[in-house]
């Protein structure tokens, strides 16, 4: 009888593959239940969520191609080695630590494999170095900012449905489950940041709980509260508390403030964000600072940043600055060098870099933004430093001619998740520097750019895996290019 989607199989998980997946090999054939003069070729993929190297398991199918199917482990025969007991009593349900249940040592090791699979499959780059991967000083308690979303309709796990005691279902704090966003898992616990980060997060929901206060919803667009975000410094003792809400009520935010100050003295500064937008991101249109200057601060290696409620700044500050040291290792500089860094934010790099750099210019296109590099290049007294308004995904070079900024030795690119734009990459390319530095969050798009690149003029030298985000697949990757 021929296999359907929905259908149980069992498997043997040889591989790690791209997005944490188990990799099983399967003769199509006997899967399919079709003939075939080759019954013991087994050469059809099956892609496991759940499911790590060594694994032998039950799964159920979810999706059936011609060259390859896609399943989900629903019971695990017989363990991999490399298999841990997860410590969050969430996992499974919440998508924050996907990888929680397989060894520290395991997942660096596949995630080494997977960006050098990227880069020598997808690529199909072969003469270049690969460097071993920097792992995570840290795995538990190494993020620096969370973002908790307040929902009027709760998640509820198997146990609480079979559970006869009453939950209240309109009230919760936590996390959005995966590809599920009307409704928040209810988080009282999370490894990922401090234990002074639960008690806040704890602290909050009790306190508006017991006042009744409405949670903004996103199909009616009423309600008052949206998103909690705790940053919180890890080389300073700097603790900002950002609370998210649909409109303004200065008597309800200070009075919260007030007995949060008395529950947590640890926290320095606390704002509320009031957003009008109906999509659910947790950024205000404007702000107020109800306690305190409105700022954190954080260093990375000898520099201090300054961090506000909405810039952006690296999640793991331990790891940002091995990140950077990477980066600038690879840059090879002399002093001698002008520098461009592309999508310079906050100006991080560009202030680590500015040492060893004759001059260094960033080209960023979020304003407020720029004003906090220009801000953080004050605070630590660098002078070599400039910040330029662009647009990344047109051309920045008009206002390279316009500025008659110098030419650049040295290009170092950090750009989102999606990489970059084909005309960022045709503008690096007709500024011709001698070395290209790409830092990368995500190593698919860093080799299709880094191809572009390739194909006019530059050589892939060597890559460098840096483990920013334990517990879950995500890689950052350096990557070195020469003329």
């Amino acid at each position: 009888m021929q296999i359907k989607k929905g259908d149980i199989v069992e498997l043997q998980i040889e591989k790690y593959a791209f997005e944490g997946k188990g990799i099983a090999k399967v003769c199509k054939s006997e899967l399919l239940g079709l003939k075939s003069d080759e019954p013991n070729e087994r050469n059809y993929i099956v892609f496991v969520h759940g499911a790590y190297p060594g694994d032998e398991v039950n799964a159920r199918l979810l999706k059936i191609k011609n060259s390859f199917a896609e399943a989900i482990a629903v019971e695990i025969i017989s363990p991999s080695i490399e298999r841990i007991e997860a410590r969050c009593k969430f996992f499974g349900v919440c998508g924050g630590c996907k990888q929680q249940d397989l060894s520290y040592e395991s997942q660096v090791k596949y995630k080494q494999l997977q960006v050098e699979e990227i880069f020598q499959k997808l690529g199909g780059f072969s003469n270049f170095e690969a460097q071993s991967i920097v792992p995570s000083e840290n795995v538990f308690y190494y993020r620096n900012k969370m973002e908790f979303s307040f929902g009027d309709r709760r998640w509820l796990s198997k146990d609480e449905l079979s559970n006869h005691k009453k939950i209240d279902k309109d009230f919760a704090l936590g996390l959005h489950i995966p590809k599920i966003y009307d409704k928040v898992l209810d988080v009282d616990e999370c490894f990922l940041q401090s234990e002074t980060s639960n008690r806040i997060l704890n602290f909050t929901r009790k306190y508006f709980k017991d006042r009744n206060t409405s949670i903004y919803s996103t199909k009616t667009h009423l309600g008052f509260l949206r998103n909690l975000v705790i940053k919180q410094s890890q080389k300073t003792n700097d603790l900002m508390v950002n609370l998210v809400t649909s409109e303004e009520n200065d008597e309800l935010i200070n009075e919260y403030c007030n007995s949060l100050l008395k529950e947590v003295p640890a926290v320095t500064t606390i704002v509320n964000n009031i957003s009008k937008k109906k999509a659910a991101i947790a950024v205000g249109d404007y702000e107020k600072v109800s306690h305190g200057s409105g700022f954190i601060y954080d260093e990375i290696g000898k520099y201090r940043f300054r961090i506000s409620a909405n810039s952006f700044f690296q999640t793991n500050t331990s790891q940002a600055e091995k990140l950077y040291q990477t980066a600038f290792d690879f840059a090879g500089l002399t002093g001698d060098e002008v520098v461009y860094d592309l999508y310079s934010g906050a100006g991080t790099i560009a202030i680590f870099i500015s040492p060893k750099s004759k001059q260094v210019i960033g080209f960023e296109s979020v304003e407020s933004t720029i004003q906090d590099a220009k801000v953080n290049a004050e605070l630590n007294n660098i002078t070599n430093v400039q910040f330029y308004s662009a647009d990344l995904y047109k051309s920045f070079l008009p206002i390279v001619a316009k500025n008659r900024l110098a030419k650049p030795d040295v290009i170092i690119i950090d750009p989102p998740r999606a990489g970059m734009h084909e005309n960022t990459v045709s503008d690096v390319v007709n500024l011709s520097p001698d070395k290209i530095v790409y830092v990368s969050c995500n190593p698919a798009t860093q080799v299709r750019d880094v191809k572009l690149m390739v194909n006019s003029g530059y050589k892939l030298m060597k890559i460098r895996p840096v483990d920013m985000f334990p517990h879950t697949y995500h890689i950052e990757n350096v990557t070195l290019l020469r003329k």
